[in-house]
């Protein structure tokens, strides 16, 4: 091929990718603000994941398929439609969602809190199957409606957790790990058959607490008794009149019928959607201004080296932390944690750099779904922190070890040659199990760590050694039950974070604050030109892939601070 014709082909590359930028803007509405009619409602479609940060750019969003919602976006959207006087009501429309209790709670705040202007918020489902998150967020709404002939199935929270040694026995495979201590079950689904005792223990404290929990928000708002809401859960089915008559709804309408239903007088309602209605400046409405608080969020495993989407660097999350701290206009950090752990360097890496910032400004944790492990670590050092009820945190413990695949290889007929220069040199190798010298070795060196790790909680949380070790050792709390253990010290959502960091800053609550969030967002033009680390492409949504992508950030660590990446309360 000529050198012309190479020179014509990356000027049609270019040219082809120019425009779709340009039909990105224009399609999108990337630009001018939308007008917000009089008399309008904020529709927000709930389902599927939710991620704390959305894949940064809308056209990112829609051009790779993944989800768009994120709990800043909802929380942002609410925060203006409390103060816009165009908007009279909120209505979500509620369907499975992906993310657990912690969020589930936040969204339910938002929405009471929506509601103490005056205003009124209306959830609608179409059908409900296993809907117990969903209905426990829809609860917190002025009326809930159900389609005519939903069903609405609300049957408890629990389900089964798979052990899997037998299973690696037959294929020939040993899972040699050593933890500390007894309540670090991250790999016990591989090294045991069933529970044990404090596996046992730690798994029914937190289902027990997390359905009292449910139980008594849905009675309180229902106008019901706990032991009403139980038979009709114990029920589990209910289909749309009778979902009516037992109270867990208040309407039957088709969605044209809901509309009518918003109608307060005979002037015409009009609907603006979250994606619209997100592009509304905050500051059109006195929003997001007056002095900087900076929101940083620390979302998925922990590695060393640069993060990428939805996972944790600690070269990337340090970053961040210095050019907070150097910046003389911005007066506090809310740090965001949404992380079962990962390498135990890295949490310290962050670690450090939370305790250098907290030296110069306030810095507030806030807790979403899960901080745990090395989510804690990264946490215990700041002025304070802020979990939900629901949030799993804790987990204070450490991990390490290997698969054995030596009987596997056999079964296979894979054979290997040892060529070792030292006499641990193969001590991780898949070829060979551990000696008991070398499992001693491991024990003594996660011990270490361990040791490191409740010291620098003690300090943190001005508490004893043996204080924390009591109620360390891997053992996962929920949010609540952290608070009353001194692992947290309020419960709220982010808009408590925000004011308890005001607090600290000296700023009154009356005023407003801007804030400074990380990551940044990422267009599609600063990829195309490389402005930006094009890692954001590296992207998954479902868990399977969420876990994969962990595995593939923790292979070369050989020590973690790592929850059970199966602990998703349904």
């Amino acid at each position: 091929m000529k050198k012309s014709s190479y020179v014509l082909i990356i000027i049609l590359i270019f040219i082809i990718l120019i425009g779709v930028t340009i039909f990105s803007f224009l399609y999108y509405g990337l630009g001018k603000p939308p007008s917000v009619k009089a008399n309008s409602y904020l529709e927000i479609n709930l389902s599927g994941p939710i991620q704390e940060r959305a894949v940064p750019g809308l056209f990112m969003n829609r051009f790779l398929g993944e989800p768009s919602l994120s709990m800043y976006d909802i929380w942002m959207n609410i925060q203006k439609a409390k103060v816009d006087s165009r908007i009279q009501n909120l209505v979500i429309h509620i369907d499975y969602l992906q993310c657990n209790w912690g969020k589930v709670h936040e969204l339910r705040e938002m929405i009471l809190d929506f509601r103490k202007t005056g205003k009124k918020a209306y959830a609608y489902i179409d059908e409900a199957l296993e809907f117990d998150k969903e209905y426990y967020l829809a609860t917190a709404c002025d009326q809930i409606i159900l389609h005519p002939l939903g069903s609405m199935v609300i049957n408890g929270i629990g389900g089964y957790i798979p052990f899997f040694k037998k299973t690696l026995n037959i294929l020939g495979i040993e899972a040699e790990f050593e933890h500390v201590e007894e309540y670090k079950t991250a790999y016990n689904q591989f090294t045991e058959k069933g529970f044990t005792p404090a596996h046992e223990e730690m798994m029914k404290s937190i289902y027990q607490n997390l359905f009292s929990i449910y139980l008594n928000k849905i009675a309180e708002e229902r106008g019901m008794n706990k032991k009403e809401i139980k038979a009709l859960i114990d029920q589990g089915f209910h289909h749309g009149k009778e979902a009516k008559e037992s109270g867990l709804v208040d309407k039957l309408y088709f969605e044209d019928q809901l509309i009518n239903h918003l109608r307060t007088n005979d002037k015409p309602i009009h609907k603006i959607t979250h994606s619209r209605y997100a592009k509304v400046k905050p500051s059109s409405l006195g929003l997001h201004r007056g002095k900087n608080i900076a929101l940083i969020y620390g979302m998925g495993p922990i590695h060393t080296g640069e993060g990428f989407y939805q996972t944790m660097g600690s070269s990337t999350i340090s970053r961040w932390f210095r050019k907070v701290r150097e910046d003389e206009t911005i007066k506090a950090v809310v740090f965001r944690v949404d992380s079962p752990g990962g390498s135990a360097v890295a949490s310290d890496i962050i670690w450090r750099e939370l305790v250098l910032t907290k030296k110069k400004k306030p810095v507030v944790i806030s807790m979403s779904d899960v901080a745990g492990s090395g989510g804690y670590w990264i946490s215990m050092a700041a002025h304070k922190i802020i979990a939900h009820p629901q949030t799993l945190t804790g987990s204070i413990g450490v991990l390490t070890g290997k698969f054995n695949l030596e009987e596997f290889y056999k079964k296979l007929g894979v054979t290997a040659e040892k060529l070792t220069y030292g006499k641990r040199a193969d001590l991780f190798s898949t070829f060979r199990g551990l000696t008991p010298q070398e499992r001693k070795l491991l024990k003594d060196e996660i011990s270490w760590i361990y040791d490191k790790f409740i010291t620098k909680v003690a300090r943190g949380r001005n508490m004893k050694k043996k204080e924390v070790d009591e109620i360390g050792k891997g053992r996962i709390w929920t949010g609540i039950q952290a608070q009353k253990r001194g692992l947290v010290d309020e419960m709220g959502g982010l808009s408590k974070a925000i004011s308890a960091a005001k607090k600290l800053a000296g700023i009154p609550e009356e005023k407003k604050v801007m804030l400074e969030v990380w990551p940044k967002k990422v267009s599609f033009l600063d990829i195309l030109l490389g402005r930006k680390p094009a890692s954001v492409l590296s992207l998954s949504s479902s868990r399977k892939k969420r876990f994969l992508s962990t595995l593939k950030c923790l292979e070369k660590k050989k020590t973690w601070a790592l929850m059970p990446y199966w602990i998703s309360p349904e």
